[in-house]
């Protein structure tokens, strides 16, 4: 399988295509050298003899003297490699270019003759000149042989090795493989530099690519000052990815929004129910009541006045009862589904406590109970004061309602307790027998009255507690209950104002 994928990688593709393209432009070269160069070097030498029988025969149209054509035909000998001979109508020697090849060429002359019955091996031939090949098996070394009449009858001879030509290509081959060898090996490493230069950042596009698909946006593609083609491309992708994360961040955000429309359509269809269905249970024996003495009324079961006067009175006060049930009810339904909007302040939690005291010492004095506050200095909270005047009042008036009297006294006492300087612990003790565990647990439910009988004697509606737990829950502070000597302690904590940004957000 890596294997598989390392054959299939782009840098192992170019890396492969340019070695072959190497070898293939090294062998033709071999192919060329081999079979082309030494046809070539035949073709330039073969001109290089024209050429010459031209320039000789222009040298004698032209009426220059024999010791100036004589000086010019050394050049041409000397620079061409030639073997030059001339010969005037007499067959008399004109000019040789070199005396011991003399002989060599007048036999190679005579052996083109038919009397030896041999062949010339003819390249080219013309009315005035033919340029014939020989091998010299004396010497092992081949010619080219250029035998011409010039244009006043002269006889001319020039003879040219091209043995060298077969040695040259040999050893340009073997420079060729050397060369090859060298290139491939050093053209390896650059190819394989080369490659990975263009594919390196194919591979980064393709990782981002695969984070992308996974949703993850983290990563972006570096762009190199280079500027071409690839980097453009990673502009593009880092500009697909943000534009892509941005959208699907909208969608999550939309998608929570509609989650919490849909939550909150449930919860009021909830609190709803919950509405119906606590207003039904806690209004029928109000009803019932007012049912009744209205029928009493009508039938006149009663023709006193003072009589019609307790009637009434009843209805009334059964409606008002009913009537402050359900506010309540549809306070703590705010509450509990988080629809009520707290308006924090700064108040004297202590100073809360005295007026709400004062406004229940008629009630408190009834009872004969004794009641105190430990605390005389200010304890600034931060809070809705509304909220904590009702929480507050609902410990007070349980306190009062039931308080019993312990060696002989009925008891209630308040006290205040700071924590860490963040927060202050209200705490209310009245004089009880205490609550079994059960009791404890469930008298933060809503309707619950510790008497089992849920008399009407000592008021309320078992609604007090649950607006306690519901006020707690949305500061997010701490409440509750327990049984101590001699009584029992209902408790809350509230914000001092050195934790004022807690409220803020609470606010919020």
């Amino acid at each position: 399988m890596g294997k598989t994928r390392i054959f299939k990688s782009i840098r192992t593709k170019l890396f492969l295509t340019l070695c072959v393209i190497v070898i293939l432009i090294v062998i033709s070269l071999i192919v060329l050298n081999s079979f082309v160069l030494g046809k070539f070097y035949l073709y330039n030498k073969k001109e290089s003899l024209k050429n010459a029988f031209e320039t000789i025969n222009t040298y004698y149209n032209n009426s220059i003297s024999q010791d100036d054509i004589n000086t010019e035909l050394e050049k041409i000998s000397i620079k061409n490699d030639f073997d030059i001979v001339i010969k005037d109508t007499d067959d008399n020697n004109i000019y040789i270019s070199d005396k011991d090849f003399f002989t060599g060429i007048f036999q190679m002359l005579m052996m083109t003759s038919k009397k030896y019955n041999r062949e010339e091996d003819i390249i080219e031939k013309q009315d005035n000149y033919t340029i014939s090949e020989f091998f010299d098996n004396g010497t092992n070394i081949k010619y080219i042989l250029l035998n011409a009449t010039l244009d006043n009858g002269y006889a001319l001879c020039i003879r040219m090795p091209i043995t060298s030509i077969n040695e040259s290509v040999k050893i340009s081959n073997e420079f060729l493989y050397i060369i090859g060898a060298f290139v491939i090996i050093f053209g390896g490493i650059v190819l394989s530099i080369v490659s990975k230069r263009f594919s390196e950042p194919i591979e980064e596009l393709d990782n981002i690519a695969k984070r992308m698909a996974n949703l993850d946006f983290s990563q972006k593609y570096k762009v190199s000052q280079a500027n071409d083609e690839i980097d453009n491309l990673g502009k593009s992708i880092n500009e697909l990815s943000d534009k892509l994360e941005a959208t699907i961040q909208q969608l999550k955000t939309t998608n929570i929004e509609l989650e919490k429309d849909v939550e909150e359509k449930s919860q009021i269809d909830e609190m709803r129910k919950s509405f119906i269905s606590d207003v039904s249970h806690e209004l029928k024996t109000p009803i019932a009541l007012i049912q009744g003495y209205s029928e009493g009324l009508i039938e006149n079961v009663n023709t006193d006045d003072e009589s019609r006067k307790f009637y009434a009175e009843v209805i009334l006060d059964e409606a008002t009862k009913m009537d402050k049930l359900v506010k309540q009810l549809l306070e703590l339904m705010k509450l509990e589904y988080g629809k009520k909007k707290f308006n924090n302040e700064e108040f004297d939690i202590l100073e809360l406590e005295r007026e709400i005291l004062r406004k229940s010492q008629v009630m408190i004095e009834k009872e004969n109970i004794e009641c105190e506050i430990e605390d005389s200095k200010p304890i600034m909270v931060y809070a809705d004061n509304l909220y904590i005047d009702q929480l507050f009042t609902n410990y007070i008036t349980n306190a009062i309602k039931y308080s019993t009297e312990i060696n002989g006294k009925k008891k209630i006492k308040i006290s205040n307790k700071v924590k860490d300087n963040r927060k202050v612990r209200v705490i209310v003790f009245n004089s009880s027998e205490g609550l079994s565990d059960e009791e404890m647990h469930r008298i933060w439910n809503r309707f619950y009255k510790i008497d089992e009988s849920r008399n009407r004697d000592k008021g309320g509606n078992g609604i007090g507690l649950s607006l306690v737990k519901a006020i707690m829950n949305n500061y997010g502070n701490k409440y509750g209950a327990r049984n101590v000597a001699g009584g029992i302690e209902f408790y809350f904590e509230l914000n001092l104002i050195n934790d004022k940004k807690f409220g803020e957000e609470i606010k919020k």
